[in-house]
């Protein structure tokens, strides 16, 4: 019986200093400003409301749950059945919930789709459907009314003492399942000016993003307030017309600019890098050690006529061999592409690059921002 102890690896970063500028953007592509920016006024908002998902087979809120009873008895003094909470044993019902994004753009009618969570102790909503739940926003007014039958996209099968379960069995989805009855009030301008807000705040990308503006329509109508937004003066002749004005000014190439990062996340070992890292001159070390554990079955004799017993044992051995190290050195003109190519060339695997690169931030030869996740 043999088994291998992979463990560890050597990175030894020496580095040398040196000093460079380097214009990432020049790397960045022409995207429309619709695709990095909106217009200030137009968002999203949130809803939500507490409802009941009925015709759960025995899969709902045991009788612990006592919103569940006093919500169905609330609900069937509607119907003019009276009824104590307390003498209702209900298996079939789940409290629940009802969660929703509404967008300004949304008109009186619309459809939008809503998220059901359970609260209580149920055990699955599957084949539920959600009764009639008003959904309110953070004023307090209610926007849309959300019914219809729930889809989890999984399922929870139980037996005896085993069970199978595919997705989370106790948050679902209603498709389309909210009507929208009260439109969320928006404010684009105030006639004479309007805002743009970017996804990603940055100076350079709002100054190039003003620029742009000031260059096609030849007068200096946008400035960069901050680096999220940009305050525009509606022209006179799109006065009357500031959908075309705005139109016009979402479909303009701009070249965005980002910081150099690198986004690493240590549980699944994955690597995001932007081409705009870059790293000064560095010498990397990176070896392996391998132990090896190995166990040979041997049988233990008794002399003969002894009142003795065969005895099975083992032997247990143990090596270390170490590779031997491979010693690369990166140039400072280096970027994020060829440093990889060569640390693969070392044999370095994904949580070694990671390791590697956080020793090489920690050294200052980094030049970007590292981002732990």
């Amino acid at each position: 019986m043999r088994g291998i102890l992979r463990s560890g690896w050597l990175a030894l970063v020496i580095v040398c200093c040196l000093t460079f500028a380097v214009n990432a953007s020049e790397n960045s592509p022409f995207v429309r400003v619709k695709d990095i920016a909106r217009v200030q006024g137009v968002r999203d908002n949130q809803l939500y409301g507490l409802g009941l998902v009925v015709g759960l087979n025995g899969t709902g809120d045991s009788n612990s749950v006592i919103a569940n009873s006093q919500m169905t008895a609330n609900m069937m003094e509607l119907f003019g059945i009276t009824v104590s909470a307390e003498d209702l044993r209900l298996r079939n019902v789940a409290v629940v919930m009802v969660t929703a994004d509404i967008n300004t753009s949304v008109r009186v009618g619309d459809r939008i789709n809503v998220s059901v969570s359970s609260i209580g102790d149920a055990r699955s909503l599957q084949g539920g459907f959600l009764l009639q739940t008003p959904l309110q926003a953070a004023d307090g007014q209610i926007y849309a009314a959300a019914q219809g039958a729930v889809s989890i996209g999984g399922f929870v099968v139980r037996g005896g003492f085993s069970s199978v379960q595919q997705n989370h069995p106790t948050v679902g989805m209603v498709p389309n399942g909210a009507i929208v009855e009260q439109e969320i009030p928006q404010l684009i301008s105030d006639g004479n000016e309007l805002a743009l807000v970017l996804a990603e705040p940055d100076f350079s990308t709002a100054n190039r993003l003003a620029e742009t503006i000031n260059q096609v329509y030849d007068a200096r109508i946008a400035i960069a307030q901050d680096q999220a937004t940009v305050k525009i003066a509606i022209p006179e002749e799109y006065q009357d017309n500031q959908i075309a004005f705005i139109a016009s000014i979402e479909e303009l190439p701009i070249r965005p600019d980002s910081k150099a990062r690198v986004i690493i996340n240590e549980r699944t070992g994955t690597i995001v890098m932007g081409s705009g890292v870059r790293i000064s001159p560095v010498a990397v070390a990176h070896g392996n050690l391998h132990v090896q554990v190995g166990a040979s079955l041997e049988v233990s004799q008794p002399p003969a006529l002894s009142a003795g017993q065969t005895v099975l044992g083992y032997n247990y051995s143990v090596a270390a061999v170490e590779d031997k190290e491979q010693l690369v050195l990166v140039d400072g003109t280096t970027s994020i592409e060829e440093l990889i190519a060569a640390l693969n060339a070392i044999g370095a695997s994904p949580r070694d690059i990671i390791a590697i690169l956080q020793a090489i931030k920690a050294a200052g030869a980094l030049y970007g921002e590292l981002v732990i996740m």
